[in-house]
């Protein structure tokens, strides 16, 4: 979104209006590239920028979602600190010049440059011909004449038993929202129940993996149970068991030794029991099985190992790395590839402020896959995308890591940010102060900043809406007995 947004406001005087349909962007797309060698036309799976023929350029995102979500902002909407509908940017409202498609790119022809996508249209008719589970999924093809690839990355899962059935990711914002759910539906689980085990397993909750999300969510989630057990007459704070499962030997790499070791001494103050060169082994039958050989019953096992490249990229025909990233020039141009650009999680983008290895044959230092590196690679790509299409040189994209911060809760928190270490309330204000100034458009900073200040004034918001998750549950219930689920 970054580039389509950066892309529109750079190249406002030559943008075309957005076409109706998916129909008239092919037409548009072929009748420029005959029209003109130098006829640009970029989509992606994020944000994906536009053509130009005759002056003219066409800009069109494709995405499997009509919003950006602000993914640092997650675990406080988890927390109820902020409302889910303020951590999501609306694309059609804020690229109210580009032609937005609500579908997914399945694969890609860099030769033909063409990208075969599947939209909201293609599954409706995939449905009414009874398509079976599993096939693959019709698909159209979209021209383009530059191609812009900014997936990001999904959430990368190991073969562990009963995770499929049991765990819970944390990658969209639907996600968080129903993780606040879950959590505030466990609380009303163990109040209500006379059963020592069901108590004991609700009152459980595991966090696998100790980066950044899984940390802020376990310190954001804890903060409101433990606030919210207030309300209940028979649930202590005390009675609430948090379990966090990390592989490696700290917590939060990325803020350094001393800033992690901190985190780790916070957390285990909290009475978060925080297990460090731990494995999950299994969670079958809601049973968490850890690789030091314990078992914790739990009703709640919340998923952040890590993340993997976006599958797309396998599909690309596109150069990748080891690791499955794009392999990327520093002007963010696809590199061996003409007309094909990336940023973000799914770019191997070199670092030019980074001291090589110095090893003969080994890779060059890589920019980290971090919202400061993705949103400032976005708006140099898309400088990078108009002065291709005028003909121009390319500028190699430059940041020095500026530092990381991180919240653990609220008025909690660590950051280490250009030397400079920091904890507790003045890490936590950064923190916030931070990305407050990253989301994107005046309107979303103005909300955010306002539900800030009303948390402040006013006690938190404890209610489980668990029945958005299966909005239809009551009427379907309804409809075959005839009965209200309340009645007699």
């Amino acid at each position: 979104m970054y580039t389509a947004l950066r892309l529109q406001r750079s190249l406002k005087k030559r943008l075309a209006p957005a076409p109706y349909g998916l129909e008239d962007a092919k037409e548009q797309d072929r009748g420029a590239q005959a029209a003109s060698p130098h006829g640009t036309s970029t989509r992606d799976t994020g944000a994906r920028d536009g053509t130009a023929s005759g002056g003219e350029v066409h800009i069109t995102v494709l995405d499997p979602d009509p919003y950006m979500t602000y993914q640092p902002f997650l675990p406080e909407a988890a927390a109820g600190s902020i409302s889910p509908r303020h951590v999501v940017v609306p694309l059609r409202r804020v690229l109210d010049r580009c032609q937005l498609i609500v579908g997914e790119a399945r694969s890609i022809d860099p030769v033909r440059r063409v990208a075969h996508i599947s939209t909201l249209a293609t599954a409706e008719a995939d449905a009414a011909r009874g398509a079976a589970p599993g096939t693959e999924p019709t698909t159209v093809e979209l021209p383009y004449t530059e191609l812009v690839l900014a997936p990001g990355s999904v959430s990368r899962t190991l073969p562990v038993p009963g995770l499929a059935e049991h765990g819970i990711g944390f990658k969209t914002v639907e996600e968080a929202i129903g993780l606040r759910n879950h959590v505030l539906e466990q609380l009303d689980i163990a109040s209500s129940t006379r059963d020592p085990a069901v108590r004991d397993a609700a009152l459980t909750f595991v966090f696998v993996g100790g980066g950044y999300a899984g940390v802020e969510a376990l310190g954001e989630l804890e903060d409101m149970a433990r606030y919210a057990c207030r309300y209940y007459h028979n649930i202590d704070a005390d009675d609430l068991r948090f379990l966090l499962v990390e592989a490696s030997g700290r917590i939060l790499p990325e803020v350094g030794e001393e800033m992690g070791t901190y985190a780790l001494r916070e957390l285990r103050a909290r009475n978060i029991d925080v297990r460090l060169e731990t494995r999950l082994d299994s969670c079958e039958n809601r049973i968490a099985a850890l690789s030091d050989g314990s078992r914790h019953p739990a009703r709640t096992l919340v998923w952040t190992a890590g993340v993997k490249p976006h599958p797309v990229l396998a599909a690309s025909g596109l150069p990748l790395t080891s690791r499955g990233k794009l392999r990327c020039e520093a002007t963010l141009r696809v590199a061996d590839t003409e007309h094909a650009w990336a940023a973000g999680d799914a770019a191997a983008v070199p670092d030019l402020t980074a001291d090589a290895s110095g090893e003969p044959g080994a890779e060059p230092p890589l920019c980290a896959p971090n919202a400061q590196h993705a949103v400032r690679q976005a708006r140099r790509l898309a400088d990078n995308l108009a002065a291709a299409l005028d003909g121009k040189q390319a500028t190699p994209y430059r940041h020095a890591y500026a530092g990381s911060v991180a919240s653990l809760g609220l008025h909690k928190g660590v950051a280490h940010v250009y030397g400079r270490k920091l904890k507790g309330y003045p890490a936590w204000f950064m923190h916030r102060a931070y990305h407050l100034s990253r989301v994107p458009t005046f309107n979303r900073k103005a909300r955010v900043l306002a539900e800030w200040v009303l948390a402040g004034l006013f006690k938190r918001e404890i209610v489980s809406l668990g029945s958005l998750e299966h909005p239809r549950a009551e009427f379907e219930l309804a409809a075959t007995t005839g009965r209200h689920p309340g009645a007699s």
